[in-house]
């Protein structure tokens, strides 16, 4: 194959060109997400040897192709994430076969930033929605005629940094693409339960909930808004940082022995028990914890060490040996750098390989990670008011202090690999 063909291969323009990133918070965005979610092909394991054979355009090419494997890793189930899936897709189901036209139980997923709820849940959805497409053969249940291609069993929006009612419902229709200009509240509430209904919606998932803080009159009415779409049959899905803490249900304690959350008597003299608008949210929602990795005990070093091991076999690197992300030290630094965050430990195996790949050190080792920060102030997305922002453990005393590289060096032609066999 020529130089001029390795880049018309449409396997090149795959990770090359990506396409335009599909924005979950819109139907068709969703629906394209959903769809090519587990489209993305990994650069193939090639050896150090035919690396050297092939030409300095190939060998860029291929480079290309390993830094897009390690920034595009496959989400890795975890024992914590496994217990939300199961939750999560049980409550859907459940919801989902009732006829009965009650109020339908819904689900908070907590936990600290960076652990992977977002896309814990939306892959739980989304597989979901994969077997109620196929079920009703991709017409809604609910549809009319000429309205085929508008059925959307799951809709996923942000909560809005300054949330109020108008702007909750605003996000919701926005995802539908519906027009509401000049409507006033109570066509906004209107407009948001014909579209979830006239849509065949199931499943409604509204992300970074904790935005909401409930000494705040809008925020109080916006969760009044939220718990009054409970009544359809849709199963709603909050998703937020810290909830028993956040005010949107009782000051919450974490009880280890029983791996519950408990919550207090109410203590507002304002409320009877059944009228009080906390004890109202705590029974028509069931929390879920996602917690990180601890480092504690055998069996919670075993779960972290396996899932190095997943980790450490998406990778690309021609000089690093089985076990090098599991073996001696490794772990319990990666630990000690991560606190077990899944998506702290993502972000420093990028930023680690594309360096390692850079260099020509072809592997990841301590001081090679020494001089690495992970720099979370560069993400939009993230609200830090919220809690959104996880705490970064810095760098002990005996670490190397952090350091940023210069350029991008991937198009410079360094020739073979430093391979070791």
């Amino acid at each position: 194959m020529s130089d001029g063909e390795d880049l018309a291969h449409p396997d090149v323009a795959q990770f090359v060109l990506p396409g335009v990133i599909p924005d979950r918070e819109t139907l068709d965005g969703w629906r394209q997400w959903r769809r090519t979610r587990h489209d993305f092909r990994p650069a193939p394991r090639i050896s150090a040897a035919t690396y050297r054979t092939m030409s300095a355009r190939r060998r860029h090419l291929h480079d290309l192709h390993r830094i897009a494997t390690h920034v595009n890793l496959p989400l890795q189930e975890t024992p914590m994430s496994l217990a939300v899936t199961r939750t999560m897709r049980s409550r859907m189901q459940s919801n989902s076969m009732k006829h009965k036209p009650t109020t339908r139980p819904g689900l908070m997923i907590t936990g600290g930033g960076y652990q992977g709820k977002t896309e814990t849940a939306c892959e739980t959805a989304a597989t979901y929605e994969d077997e109620w497409i196929a079920l009703h053969k991709e017409i809604s249940p609910v549809t009319l005629l000429g309205y085929r291609d508008l059925h959307a069993p799951v809709v996923y929006v942000q909560t809005p940094v300054t949330a109020k009612p108008k702007s909750t419902c605003a996000a919701i229709l926005d995802f539908f693409g519906a027009d509401y200009k000049g409507f006033n509240l109570p066509e906004l509430v209107r407009a948001v339960r014909g579209s979830l209904k006239d849509h065949g919606n199931r499943v409604l998932i509204l992300d970074d909930i904790t935005r909401l803080k409930m000494r705040r009159a809008d925020d109080q009415d916006t969760l009044d808004l939220l718990r009054a779409l409970m009544s359809m049959h849709t199963t709603l899905v909050l998703i937020g940082v810290d909830i028993p803490r956040s005010g949107l249900l009782r000051e919450g304690r974490y009880e280890a022995r029983t791996n519950q959350w408990i919550f207090p008597a109410p203590t507002n003299p304002t409320y009877v028990d059944d009228e009080d608008p906390s004890t109202q949210t705590e029974r028509r929602f069931d929390l879920i914890h996602l917690e990180p990795f601890r480092y504690d005990t055998a069996e919670n070093i075993a779960a972290w060490t396996a899932h190095l091991t997943g980790l450490e076999h998406n990778l690309r690197l021609f000089n690093a040996k089985p076990g090098f992300l599991t073996r001696g030290r490794m772990p319990e630094y990666l630990f000690r750098r991560t606190m077990g965050v899944v998506g702290l430990l993502e972000r420093l195996i990028e930023e680690g390989c594309t360096e390692a790949l850079e260099s020509g050190v072809e592997t990841l080792t301590e001081p090679l990670l020494d001089d690495l920060l992970i720099d979370l102030d560069n993400d939009p997305a993230r609200h830090p008011g919220a809690g959104e922002v996880p705490d970064v453990p810095a760098p002990t005393k005996n670490d190397k202090p952090g350091r940023r590289r210069a350029r991008n060096t991937v198009f410079d032609d360094r020739g073979a690999p430093r391979a070791s066999g």
